[in-house]
């Protein structure tokens, strides 16, 4: 079964094909500033992004005649459970219209439905950001008028948490466990039995990032939001683009400023330390959710690479449980593995409906 997987970014597109669980080829199209900024809306640049992908399958000498399905990233929606969806009509409008927030994520079910109809093939999206598991207790925030809402790296953490229960020999459906995604933004989560229970929204709480404030003290923040220093926009930039590891160091690379540490940049070591130390009581925190029956904590995602940032976090919590590191974003696997699920009759797709 041949699988086109598609992921769109900001300014890129990363196009991958799969025969079955194994990836054949890889390509990341960049789109320059001007290309992606000549449209007023994200979900416009569909025709350009799907014109660009047809010339690389052009390139490469595939026809989209040649798959079985095509998979895109899910984009911003309203909350749903896990799992693999077919993208209709409905879902395709909702992606257009962004009720929830446009986002080039958006991109890829839109994208993937209008190439696998050109060829009559399913069309899929894979465990979006908006992901929402939480059980009753985690919604309540403090005040009914601001409930908590569950927006994450599901599709990795999702996918990570079945590659981890598959190298113990079980299913991922039988495990507890304890999952963090670190990367430009962080997000924890504990899963029982399949089902992400609870999870900080990696956009407005949590640990701080490399580039997000996560959870900040409520009076502070409502002084600065009427401070007349910032308007709503400015206030979103600070607290998603400009937060955390960026606002105190003005870098946002965690290599960068792994080298100043070891330059003797007390600063940054504080900042990394501050920022594991964050990480590591979000993880005592859920574990508390999960009764304290974890069998496994995970550290996945791009920082996952740092020897120092997981030694830091290891540290403080691997009296929990074990802990497994599995570096890195596997984000056009898991795309392709979703479909293959449903294509060989593992699981139902199924069927988005606000």
């Amino acid at each position: 079964m041949l699988i086109l997987a598609i992921n769109p970014g900001s300014t890129s597109t990363k196009i991958a094909a799969f025969q079955g669980k194994q990836g054949l080829w890889k390509e990341t199209i960049e789109h320059s500033v001007e290309e992606v900024g000549s449209f007023s809306k994200i979900t416009d640049q569909s025709g350009f992004r799907t014109a660009t992908i047809l010339n690389i399958l052009k390139k490469r000498g595939c026809e989209m005649g040649q798959f079985s399905a095509v998979v895109g990233r899910g984009g911003l929606l309203k909350p749903l459970v896990g799992g693999t969806y077919r993208v209709d009509e409905y879902l395709v409008n909702e992606l257009q219209n962004a009720p929830e927030g446009e986002h080039a994520s958006n991109l890829g079910g839109i994208i993937a439905y209008q190439l696998a109809q050109s060829v009559s093939v399913p069309a899929y999206i894979v465990d979006p950001v908006a992901v929402d598991e939480l059980e009753p207790h985690a919604r309540l925030s403090g005040h009914p008028e601001i409930p908590r809402v569950s927006l994450s790296h599901a599709l990795n953490m999702k996918a990570v948490a079945r590659k981890v229960a598959a190298q113990r020999g079980k299913d991922y459906r039988e495990m507890n466990l304890l999952m963090a995604h670190l990367g430009g933004g962080i997000s924890v989560a504990a899963h029982r039995k399949g089902r992400m229970i609870d999870v900080n929204n990696a956009n407005a709480e949590g640990p701080f990032s490399p580039e997000r404030c996560g959870t900040l003290p409520s009076r502070q923040l409502v002084k600065l939001c009427f401070s007349g220093r910032y308007n709503q926009e400015e206030m979103f930039t600070l607290l998603n683009k400009e937060g955390g590891m960026y606002a105190y160091l003005g870098i946002k690379d965690v290599r960068e400023a792994e080298k100043r540490m070891a330059g003797g940049d007390e600063q940054a070591r504080l900042v990394l330390e501050a920022m594991c130390y964050q990480v590591a009581k979000e993880i005592g925190a859920m574990s508390a959710v999960l009764a304290g029956e974890v069998e496994c904590i995970v550290l996945t995602g791009g920082i996952a690479y740092s020897d120092f940032i997981t030694g830091e976090i290891v540290r403080r919590v691997s009296f929990i449980a074990p802990v497994v590191v599995v570096p890195g974003e596997e984000e056009m696997e898991s795309l392709a593995l979703g479909a293959l699920r449903v294509l060989q009759h593992e699981e139902e797709a199924l069927t988005y409906r606000a």
